[in-house]
């Protein structure tokens, strides 16, 4: 059977994973997918690192976009990452009758609607599985697995940096500052860490798993994101007394009046499985109408975790290589005039409970005034601790957790707190999911 000729765009630790694991599983890759898969032909900057990732009997070059028009290659693997010349390859290659697969969470995100439509235009695929939570084959899952069910929401622990910083600040009662430079000297941040630690890259993946999940089009642009870089360690410490763990979580529900897409630290029952998932783990809860609620949990980065979904969409493709492209699974699981344009609700209208700590003059009636204006907003409150004023002190915190409301509700009642002359700074919100 003649090899599926593979070219790969940039051989950074994904591809050098990619290269090492079709070679070392080769026998295997070949008996599942009916055919070898080779790769070929190396585009990277680096030529030095090439040769010695790539070794003898592949050609090499600096030059991308002769890779995307070669005639002699059938599929195009994109590891370069980002948002500009990621997308003019993609593109091109599509235009070139190219299948793709690609780790480009960004790229899905923001222009993964032109992408589909162009490849769905030229009759070819777009495979993605590495661009969310790496290993972990949870676009397969929502795309295929659960075809049979209502997907209600998903929740999950997308981003390894921010999960594995958060887990260190429970631990060892640093603050985020310090946990962020041994993250970075252990190589689990970035240099520039801040598409982890604000949320955005967690908010890309979220974004792709609500499309599949729910048949809308991507719309990364009406996300709400939220990073961890405001999180205190004594909000830890209050959540873990009240029986809650703080996890940055990306979150997509499907409601009657559009779709919430969020990311933001969140408190979780600390019973829940997702709550116990530490260091760099990523792990994903999808609740749907017939199955009930799935947990996908592994590796959400790396060099082999996340060869492992780039090799298993190049199997994907080679057994549906010379298939009708009418009877491939749709890109983002849902027939392409059957996906639905449904409204992303803004933050105001999001419904969830909250934690709230105040720091409060420790005087009589205080207690009194807060909790009057929540209940003029329509806010329950589910669970309270007040603490004791430390020797010599006259202010102390008050932290309570509420019952399902609004978002804008929780907006005017916070603010009302503020204005009140018995409370000090600002209060400190953080949403809460049962899941």
């Amino acid at each position: 059977m003649k090899p599926i000729n593979v070219g790969l765009l940039g051989i950074g630790t994904v591809g050098g994973g990619t290269f090492t694991v079709l070679k070392r599983n080769e026998e295997e890759i070949t008996r599942r997918a009916g055919r070898p898969i080779r790769i070929t032909t190396v585009a990277d900057k680096n030529l030095e690192l090439a040769r010695t990732v790539a070794g003898e009997g592949v050609r090499l070059t600096d030059d991308a976009f002769s890779v995307v028009t070669d005639p002699e290659i059938d599929i195009v693997v994109e590891l370069i990452g980002g948002y500009g010349v990621a997308r003019e390859l993609v593109l091109k290659a599509i235009e070139n009758g190219k299948h793709v697969v690609t780790a480009n969470k960004a790229l899905l995100a923001v222009h993964g609607n032109e992408i589909f439509a162009a490849a769905q235009k030229k009759g070819v695929m777009v495979a993605f599985e590495a661009a969310v939570a790496g290993g972990i084959p949870i676009i397969k899952a929502l795309r295929e697995g659960l075809s049979a069910n209502r997907i209600q929401w998903l929740a999950g622990i997308i981003n390894g940096t921010t999960n594995f910083i958060l887990s260190e600040m429970r631990d060892k009662g640093l603050p985020f500052a310090d946990v962020l430079k041994e993250a970075q000297a252990l190589g689990y941040a970035e240099a520039d860490p801040t598409f982890d630690i604000e949320g955005v890259d967690a908010a890309h993946k979220a974004t792709i798993m609500s499309a599949i999940a729910f048949g809308i089009p991507m719309q990364f642009d009406k996300a709400y994101i939220e990073g961890i870089t405001k999180l205190e360690s004594a909000d830890i410490n209050y959540a873990e007394q009240l029986g809650y763990r703080i996890k940055l979580l990306g979150i997509a529900k499907k409601r009657e009046d559009g779709v919430e897409l969020r990311v933001h630290p969140t408190l979780i029952p600390e019973k829940r499985l997702i709550a116990n998932v530490e260091g760099a783990m990523n792990a994903v809860l999808v609740q749907a109408d017939a199955v009930g609620a799935t947990l996908y949990y592994g590796k959400g980065a790396g060099a082999e975790p996340t060869a492992s979904a780039v090799i298993a969409d190049l199997v994907d493709i080679t057994r549906l290589h010379t298939a009708d492209p009418e009877h491939r699974v749709p890109h983002l699981a849902f027939q392409p005039d059957q996906v639905q344009d449904i409204a992303v609700l803004p933050i105001e209208e999001v419904i969830t409970s909250y934690y709230l700590r105040m720091r409060v003059d420790d005087k009589p009636g205080v207690l009194a005034d807060i909790t009057r204006i929540l209940a003029d907003s329509d806010i329950s409150i589910d669970a309270m601790i007040q603490k004791e004023p430390g020797e010599g002190e006259s202010q102390t915190d008050i932290i309570m957790l509420t019952h399902l409301t609004i978002e804008k509700n929780a907006n005017a009642a916070i603010a009302r707190i503020e204005a009140l002359p018995v409370v000090s700074g600002q209060v400190k919100r953080i949403r809460l999911e049962t899941l």
